[in-house]
């Protein structure tokens, strides 16, 4: 077997295995690199030994069997006997549903996830949208501080449990998309900078210095990435990646490291014959992200909308701190303007960022599809004080009017764990570190940032507490029980009429109205549906208007509602949400 390592600094390196160092010889043909045969199979153990120094895991490790800090573990794909052939499954007409495999269950494991499947394809998910699953230290976490992009948590199932949930997945027509962190590697078990220079301080991240990109080196830095990437897509089959803040990937060259890979992946998708897609988070509102790459953007294939969420946040719950300033202060216009046109922030001034920010969308030219809209994620609500839901401060009826708009609207809709369901289970923020150190600096860094808004110190749960991950996972009794039943039948009878009408996913900007009237019903129409809010908490009557047409089926309504008599008003009852047939069907 031919064992290869990048590390242009290293004066001799050793492959570790068995127990003693065998001398690796530098690689002809390509600088920097180093290469040994040695007979191994799966599950042998091994590492790269630098200079004389301790063994390290392979920058490349498909497996870390004892965690980040342990040896590598050779891993053979070919030998997972895939119990089903998959197509794919194309991103545009999808509804994504986040999942973090630690908390979608108590047992925390891929297998444990892929016993609730049948859950979500009765739902009528497309699309299961993974956090993180790359190895971190300890058991429980968000997964973001992972440090081998190559390999798969093994507490979760390692890679053999991905697989088979990919694969279960696949046989119950899901697909699966996996996010991850290209930006920056965790504080806990990176060895990286070991093995060559993969950071740089010509540009600085959150989490410190950055990836290199575009400094001397990061051509392989590049290609590192670019072969991870390439590897999920392959080797487990999935559909696409989700690609974690990529406002930080920092790079001056010419051709942005986005473009780069969107171009890799499409060359993999026309090898392979499936559907494969990237999708970005962005909070730039920069139109490049997804306009194609002949045009000068970097190709991917949709990115998250941020600004959808927190005018939909603010129109439902009027939070004003923070980033929801901007939108509050707009009211439904800020509905309103997303609707319309994706972003908010289109080069408008930003009262929390204290600039303007952001570049409209070509309407014209950008499918609306290539946004996802979303009430919740893991984001919006994990970074929370206390990790709340919606459900902590929002009637079931409001519940409604939320899904009614992201599943209505001509965004890709992205749904988040128990959100289908109304769940009370918190979300919280919860890390294992096994360094003290870095557990104090974590467990306290968190409450001194929440303090600054007013929350007590023993209000905000502690990370490394075990508790707090128990405390947000998902509690599975819920959904047989009112209100939670009746909500999980709204989302199930909203997505059936999305997959049902063409209107609904339609990429165009198509309205025929959007308002926000004085009578406080909020209403747009796709097609021949018109969707009607009134979150209000008394009833409001509302003209349909002669731009309506005759209304000739109430297709759902959270509450009863009644067809509009012949003077064109429409009762509407408080926190409620109805989508209308307007014209023959």
């Amino acid at each position: 077997m031919l064992f290869e390592v990048w590390a242009p600094h290293a004066e001799r390196v050793g492959l570790h295995m068995d127990g003693r160092d065998r001398p690796m010889e530098p690689d002809p043909g390509r600088p920097g690199w180093w290469r040994a045969e040695a007979e191994a199979g799966p599950g042998t153990r091994y590492g790269f030994a630098l200079d004389g120094g301790p063994p390290l895991p392979d920058p490349r490790s498909r497996r870390q069997p004892d965690g980040p800090e342990g040896l590598s573990a050779v891993v053979d794909h070919s030998r997972f006997r895939w119990g089903r052939e998959w197509l794919g499954r194309p991103l545009p007409g999808a509804v994504l549903y986040e999942l973090h495999i630690g908390t979608f269950t108590h047992e925390g494991t891929f297998d444990a996830a892929a016993e609730q499947l049948p859950h979500l394809a009765e739902l009528g998910i497309t699309h299961v949208q993974l956090m993180p699953v790359c190895p971190f230290p300890g058991t429980h976490g968000w997964g973001y501080d992972g440090v081998a992009p190559w390999a798969v948590h093994e507490p979760y199932g390692g890679p053999e449990g991905l697989a088979r949930f990919v694969d279960a997945a696949h046989g119950h027509g899901l697909g699966v998309v996996l996010d991850v962190v290209h930006n920056h590697l965790g504080p806990s078990g990176n060895h990286l900078p070991a093995f060559g220079p993969y950071f740089t301080d010509a540009h600085q991240t959150p989490w410190g210095a950055a990836v290199n990109l575009d400094a001397p080196g990061s051509d392989e830095v590049r290609a590192y990435f670019i072969g991870s990437a390439l590897a999920w897509l392959r080797d487990f089959r999935l559909d696409g990646l989700r690609l974690d803040a990529v406002h930080a990937l920092r790079d001056t060259r010419a051709r942005h490291f986005l473009a780069e890979l969107s171009a890799a992946v499409d060359a993999l998708a026309a090898r392979t014959g499936r559907p494969l897609f990237l999708i970005g988070e962005s909070d730039l509102n920069d139109p490049r992200t997804t306009a194609p790459r002949e045009a000068g953007g970097h190709g991917l294939h949709a990115q998250w909308n941020d600004d959808f969420h927190h005018a939909l946040h603010t129109f439902l719950t009027g939070e004003r701190q923070g980033y929801y300033a901007d939108f509050a202060a707009e009211g439904p216009g800020a509905l309103v303007k997303t609707l319309m046109g994706g972003f908010f922030h289109d080069g408008t001034h930003s009262a929390f960022r204290g600039r303007r920010h952001g570049s409209p969308l070509n309407t014209h030219s950008t499918p609306a599809n290539r946004l996802l809209g979303y009430a919740q994620t893991h984001d919006q609500v994990g970074n929370r004080a206390v990790g709340d839901r919606l459900s902590a401060r929002l009637s079931p009826g409001l519940l409604a009017c939320a899904a009614a708009v992201v599943l209505c609207a001509p965004f890709t809709p992205m749904l988040f764990m128990g959100e289908e369901w109304g769940a009370r289970t918190p979300w919280q923020y919860f890390t294992d570190h096994q360094d003290p150190e870095l557990a104090e600096a974590v467990r306290s860094g968190r409450r001194r940032e929440f303090a600054a808004h007013g929350w007590a110190a023993g209000d905000v749960p502690d990370p490394q507490d075990p508790a707090t991950r128990l405390r947000s996972c998902l509690d599975w009794r819920e959904p047989e029980r009112e209100p939670h039943r009746a909500l999980l039948d709204w989302y199930r009878r909203l997505i059936a009429l999305r997959r049902a009408e063409p209107a609904l996913t339609d990429p165009t900007w198509s309205y025929t109205g959007l308002s926000s009237g004085s009578d406080g019903c909020f209403s747009f129409q796709r097609g021949p549906l018109r969707i009607l809010l009134n979150p209000g908490d008394r009833p409001v009557k509302t003209w349909l208007g002669p731009r309506t047409g005759e209304v000739t089926e109430v297709v759902a309504a959270w509450r009863r509602v009644e067809l509009p008599g012949p003077d064109g008003m429409l009762r509407l009852p408080p926190e409620t949400a109805a989508v209308l047939r307007c014209g023959s069907r």
